[in-house]
């Protein structure tokens, strides 16, 4: 198994390009279902989930064209799908039952595994069940299985969904758009891979109205047409980036981003007081000489990002005093912090609650990821760490995040890849 060495002490600087979306890439993908014509995605980032969903795709009948290096993906329906996703193919992807909603809304049936990811909490899927329910559809969950049918279609209807959820609202989205009649659909996410989507799907044909920060109409149509998209940048990936500048004193440039859409990340770290210089499609990011400690809340979009709380945190080590982070979205997304205490971090956890001290002196250590974003925290901590890290378990790393370590290399790190 893959491991990562990284030699602490060397400040980050220089240039980084961020990717595209991994988030805003998986659903478009699920999305393609719904049409027969050719679809081109370009700015896909290179990373295990889209691999996986591209494999996913192929193995239900959709012509799949994947050139790596010019980053984008070519899609043909010409024949009908296969309406069963495997378990083998959804186990170590969270975004797979993406698939339930344009499968059973074109196909009026579909057999999707329960899907898999990483193991931050339950993120139950049955915001998704209950919707398209409502919308008509019978469903079971048999042997590990979902298994939908809607023998007469979906049916358009009210939706409000009890709880803010990302994937229920793509979900049910994608499966409006093939519904009869206008779907309302509220308190939906608002995060800005729901709207990449809403923008694709438009480009495909459906029609959509946003009618307020949290309500989309959808009307129903029959047929799609051919598109080319561009996908969003990966504003995860620049946070992360952004925090290991302001981590090692270095100083660096973000390209290929849109500032606005980070306003709340960019306005806390300033808070922190990491200086960070705003362009058209560029920041450049220039650490302090000392750090202010701060409280932060994690909060559905425009708050600040679950999917940050982990980097944040260890960036919370260098600040003066202490740090909190309350994590309001998963309830099991602190299994970083017994690995940053190996490494000599001072971090209590009371509840959903971390009381980070500042000052801590980091350490290498022999460490192991449990999840996409705390594998990329400890890669965090072991740039800032004395001596030799070694990171167990990339592969979540691999789900999320393109040539990190050439990055990373790029700008001064001294990471490697061992096998």
């Amino acid at each position: 198994m893959q491991k990562l060495e990284i030699k602490g002490g060397r400040k980050i600087s220089g240039t980084i390009t961020i990717s595209g979306s991994k988030n805003a890439t998986l659903p478009i993908l699920a999305a393609t279902i719904l049409t027969n014509k050719k679809v081109i995605i370009k700015n896909v980032p290179i990373v295990h989930d889209v691999e996986t969903m591209t494999t996913l795709l192929s193995a239900i009948g959709s012509s799949v064209k994947l050139n790596k290096r010019k980053k984008i993906i070519e899609i043909i329906n010409n024949n009908a799908l296969k309406t069963f996703a495997p378990y083998n193919l959804l186990k170590t992807m969270r975004a797979g039952v993406l698939v339930l909603g344009p499968l059973l809304a074109k196909y009026r049936k579909a057999k999707v595994s329960l899907p898999g990811g990483c193991s931050i909490g339950q993120r139950p899927i049955d915001l998704h069940l209950k919707a398209l329910k409502k919308m008509g559809a019978r469903i079971k969950v048999k042997n590990g299985y979902i298994v939908a049918s809607a023998k007469k279609g979906l049916k358009g209807c009210l939706i409000k969904f009890p709880k803010i959820s990302v994937g229920a609202t793509e979900n049910i989205l994608i499966a409006s758009c093939f519904s009869k009649g206008k779907t309302k659909l509220r308190n939906c996410a608002s995060e800005p891979e729901v709207q990449d989507l809403i923008n694709f799907l438009k480009k495909l044909g459906c029609k959509i109205n946003k009618v307020g920060k949290r309500s989309i109409d959808v009307f129903g149509v029959k047929k799609l047409k051919s598109t080319t998209h561009r996908v969003i940048f990966d504003r995860i990936e620049a946070g992360t980036y952004i925090i290991a500048a302001a981590l090692t004193n270095g100083d660096t440039k973000i390209t290929n981003i849109n500032p606005k859409i980070m306003s709340t990340e960019i306005n806390l770290l300033n808070k922190m007081k990491v200086k960070i210089i705003k362009k058209k499609n560029y920041i450049i990011v220039t650490s302090p000489k000392k750090m202010k400690s701060i409280n932060v809340i994690t909060k559905p979009y425009p708050g600040f990002p679950t999917d940050l709380q982990a980097q944040l945190m260890v960036l919370m080590t260098r600040a003066e005093g202490i740090s909190t982070i309350k994590e309001n979205i998963f309830e099991n997304r602190f299994m970083h912090v017994s690995e940053l205490r190996r490494m000599g971090a001072h971090i209590q956890i009371l509840g959903n609650k971390a009381k980070i001290y500042g000052g801590s002196k980091l350490y290498g250590a022999e460490i192991m990821a449990t999840d996409l974003r705390a594998s990329v925290c400890l890669v965090l901590a072991g740039l800032v760490a004395k001596g030799k890290t070694i990171l167990n378990r990339i592969y979540h790393l691999d789900r999320g995040y393109e040539e990190i370590e050439n990055k990373l290399s790029n700008c001064g790190a001294k990471i490697k890849r061992l096998k």
